[in-house]
């Protein structure tokens, strides 16, 4: 009765405003513990259907890289070629190359392969034909018995006929899809590179590489998460949708505002972050391996291939 009267009071127009305010304000139920529970996958970055769309333009990308090559652009890469799929980067001697591949299909959230180069190679093959993964590249670490020794925008010097290449799938791909819904991520808005956090949870390991699992963080307003998680999920081949949403604790993130790799990114007093698997799970995990000799990008700069995000999308109808 009393409520009844409050309702009167307030007009039913009011009260449905208030209603709606407040369940568009409470976020979902986090991912993280279904996430946690999940068994072990191999799986790569390639849906089932997956194929390369004839006749596609696909000059943007190829320009990209070719700019990149010149040394026409020298900074991280999120916002830049929109459509087209990102990927992170490995280089490791060919004798460590099985254990680096299981260990990437043993963790296909934070490592979907898209391709690998093989020995005596330096093309990515179907994903990027005119692309050299030893010069398309803005900026890559190179690591010496898992200590960084160098940061280079060219590695044509420490390529030899010995080393294989991976690229693993980057959430980087789908921000332009979010932004055609409106749903534009900060990072992409400010002109920085994705906030990367260290986290508490252990990746599956293979041979001499293991690690916690590396995430990206992207803040958004409660109302906004289900629209995200399900426009994400859609690209399992670029980390999937979220594994967490809410408090940076649970996954033993200590202070939201220091990243451990990219650029801090404010989430204001109406955000909730929302955490996705990252590539740069990778890099932890050869630093761990302590090997010799091993390279890949500096977070937030990525290899773009030229795969369009939509030939990554499960969800994209495909004539049989």
């Amino acid at each position: 009765m009393a409520s009844s009267l409050r309702i009167r009071r307030l007009g039913f127009r009011e009260y449905d405003k208030i209603r709606r305010c407040i369940t568009t304000s409470i976020p979902p139920p986090s991912p993280l513990p279904r996430f946690l529970e999940a068994k072990e996958a191999l799986r790569t970055a390639h849906h089932p259907l997956f194929t390369i769309n004839e006749g596609t333009d696909r000059s943007i990308a190829i320009e990209f890289r070719r700019k990149v090559r010149k040394g026409n652009h020298t900074t991280q890469t999120s916002g830049e070629a929109p459509g087209f799929v990102q990927a992170n980067f490995v280089a490791l001697p060919q004798d460590m190359a099985y254990h680096f591949l299981l260990y990437c299909l043993k963790n296909p959230r934070p490592c979907p392969i898209l391709a690998v180069v093989d020995s005596g190679s330096h093309s990515p093959g179907i994903i990027a034909p005119t692309g050299d993964v030893r010069t398309d590249i803005p900026k890559y670490n190179v690591y010496r018995h898992g200590e960084l020794t160098e940061t280079l925008s060219n590695i044509e010097h420490l390529w030899t006929e010995d080393m294989v290449g991976f690229l693993l799938g980057c959430s980087f791909s789908w921000e332009d899809h979010l932004k055609t819904q409106g749903l534009t991520p900060k990072n992409v808005r400010l002109g920085r590179n994705v906030s990367m956090y260290r986290t508490n949870i252990p990746t599956s390991e293979s041979g001499p590489f293991k690690g916690n699992m590396v995430v990206s963080m992207r803040p958004y307003e409660a109302k906004d998460i289900k629209q995200v998680a399900r426009t994400t999920q859609a690209y399992p081949g670029a980390h999937g949708g979220p594994i967490h949403w809410g408090q940076a604790e649970d996954l033993g993130i200590k202070n939201i505002d220091s990243p451990d790799f990219g650029d801090a990114v404010p989430i204001e007093s109406k955000e909730i972050g929302i955490f996705w698997a990252c590539g740069v799970t990778s890099q932890t995990a050869v630093q761990q391996a302590k090997l010799p000799l091993a390279i890949s990008h500096a977070p937030g700069y990525m290899f773009v291939t030229d795969l369009k995000y939509e030939e990554l999308d499960v969800n994209t109808y495909r004539e049989p």
